[in-house]
């Protein structure tokens, strides 16, 4: 594979995913990526032209994103869906079954909480609800959203389960900004631990996968800049440098979709520095950006090295 593209074509024609939480950022770059290979792709999210959800970025739709999957060759299928209430997710999955008899890829990637985050905070002085209110957006959704789906997906051998998450395990062993924001990044690990052991016997693997410092568009909007100008605002935030679009895990998932031997990796936490790789896949310039690799050598561990070296 040259260094501009994705390592070895994936082939999904015929896979049935879904993508829970694919409006924006990483959820859907990983629906497109999926259709680009092949995938029949539900996308689900709060956010419709015709309602906007807490978040309140109105442009960026489930509808869009559905477009979008189909214009890279697969097939999209937008489910406005509020994964917080059982009854419309258990509707999506049984519209699932009633129309493919069959799932053969979730992708957990429901949050929208960045705008909760109190930065360096302590528990009591926490504003309290919007830390319980990051636990039901990334926890209680994911939670949730397992429980209907998993008996379409274990109706085969073969499933994969993704747990979309901040931080590798290893990483958010340092502390993550406040108490209620850890938990809620570090549960994702645990959830797909948990259901690596329940899926076993049914020939299934679950993953937790993060991105590296994601170029999402609210972090872009964040830097005032475009996914054409991000390099501009590596003057204001230097290890900005070291950033991947969401291409790099979407194009990760999409490696394990398509790898027949998945399941070594059931029950793991992985990266999408850490799959390119292993997969041989590159971001969409080329490069292979390593954020965890770059945070814990240089910026935690003192190493004289310069960003270029983790690209």
């Amino acid at each position: 594979m040259g260094r501009s593209g994705r390592g070895g074509p994936a082939d999904l024609t015929g896979r049935v995913v879904l993508v829970a939480g694919a409006t924006r950022g990483a959820g859907r770059a990983m629906a497109v990526e999926l259709g680009r290979a092949g995938a029949l792709v539900y996308v689900t999210g709060r956010t419709t032209r015709e309602r906007v959800s807490e978040v309140g970025r109105p442009t960026e739709t489930i509808e869009q994103t559905a477009e979008l999957v189909t214009e890279a060759g697969g097939t999209g299928i937008a489910v406005p869906t509020d994964h917080l209430e059982p009854a419309q997710v258990k509707a999506l999955t049984e519209r699932i079954d009633r129309e493919q008899g069959r799932l053969d890829v979730l992708v957990n990637s429901v949050w929208g909480g960045d705008r909760l985050i109190e930065f360096n905070t302590r528990l009591w002085d926490l504003d309290l609800d919007k830390g319980l209110r990051m636990f039901r957006l990334g926890v209680d959704t994911h939670v949730i959203t397992s429980h209907y789906a998993l008996p379409l997906l274990i109706r085969r051998p073969g499933g994969l389960v993704v747990e979309v998450t901040d931080g590798t395990d290893a990483f958010n062993r340092t502390y993550r900004d406040n108490l209620c924001f850890d938990l809620t990044k570090n549960a994702p690990h645990r959830i797909a631990f948990g259901l690596a052991a329940e899926l076993k016997e049914h020939g299934g693997t679950a993953v937790s996968l993060t991105p590296g410092f994601l170029r999402s568009e609210e972090m872009l909007d964040t830097f005032g800049v475009t996914e054409e100008t991000w390099r501009d605002a590596v003057a204001e935030s230097p290890h900005f440098a070291v950033s991947e679009s969401p291409a790099l895990v979407a194009r990760a998932v999409t490696a394990l979709a398509a790898d027949p031997a998945k399941e070594r990796w059931s029950g793991q936490s992985l990266s999408s520095g850490q799959l390119a790789k292993v997969y041989d896949f590159t971001d969409m310039d080329g490069s292979r950006p390593d954020a965890f690799g770059y945070f814990e050598d240089v910026v935690f561990g003192g190493k004289d090295a310069s960003v270029a070296d983790y690209r």
